[in-house]
């Protein structure tokens, strides 16, 4: 499809952003969501200034009521939904297992799974009804490694590949692909704070094969082909792109 509907959650910063800045360049419709309505609002003037169809809809995706509204109001808007992006995502509150609490694991899971969980479900509900579309989420390598001092996050991530894989063979069959991209260490908001200074930055970049941090076009570059008919073969994938930080 030559402009296809895009939905990006979490579409307001970092990766989100180069996301729906990468697919509006290339001519889709773009729908970007977030809790910031005055960003939301700046952003989707900014998309429609390349040329690009664009809308913000404001949603927390860690509510069902919300995340209907986003799917129904993107569906009301421009008619269909052809790929989602469920980006939305918290890195919690870093620290030793020790220091975790049942409030410090909600705040984590019920953005990072229990949104996706809900993303999905919406997305779905309108995929399979044209009988097509795309699902990206975003993942980490974290998601199949482990590091210390972030194992809520590491677990959290853990289960969206899991997701990504177990909702890949449900929805194959009415002709929807569900696909993740694994994000190394990438120079956005969330690292700045997951590392808390730019040598912690640094090292972590200094960890993968390419020695740096990715940048978030990069990202976006990997999502836009994951979710293209160019990757029409690909389902159930968890796609790394880390600078080879998971390749030892």
């Amino acid at each position: 499809m030559s402009n296809p509907v895009v939905l990006i959650t979490g579409g307001l910063t970092g990766i989100g952003r180069a996301a729906a800045l990468a697919f509006a360049k290339d001519g889709a419709k773009v729908v970007v969501s977030g809790r910031r309505d005055e960003e939301g609002k700046a952003l989707a003037s900014e998309l429609r200034a390349t040329g690009a169809e664009a809308e913000f809809i404001r949603a927390d995706v860690r509510f069902e009521d919300e995340v209907r509204n986003l799917v129904d109001g993107t569906v009301a808007r421009f008619g269909r939904l052809d790929v989602a992006v469920n980006n939305a995502g918290t890195e919690g509150k870093p620290g030793p297992a020790t220091e975790q609490s049942a409030e410090t694991y909600a705040a984590t899971f019920d953005t990072n799974v229990l949104g996706t969980v809900l993303s999905m479900k919406h997305e779905l509900r309108v995929m399979q009804a044209q009988g097509s579309g795309s699902i990206v989420n975003i993942s980490s390598t974290y998601g199949h490694q482990g590091t210390s001092g972030a194992s809520i996050y590491v677990a959290s991530k853990h289960a969206v590949e899991g997701l990504t894989k177990s909702v890949a063979l449900e929805a194959a069959s009415y002709g929807v692909r569900v696909n993740a991209v694994a994000p190394g260490p990438i120079d956005t908001g969330m690292l700045d704070r997951f590392t808390g200074s730019e040598e912690g930055k640094a090292y972590l970049g200094s960890t993968t094969a390419l020695k740096r941090v990715g940048q978030p076009d990069e990202i976006a570059a990997a999502i836009v082909f994951a979710a293209s008919e160019s990757a029409s073969y690909l389902t159930g994938h968890i796609l790394s792109v880390d600078g080879g930080k998971s390749a030892g």
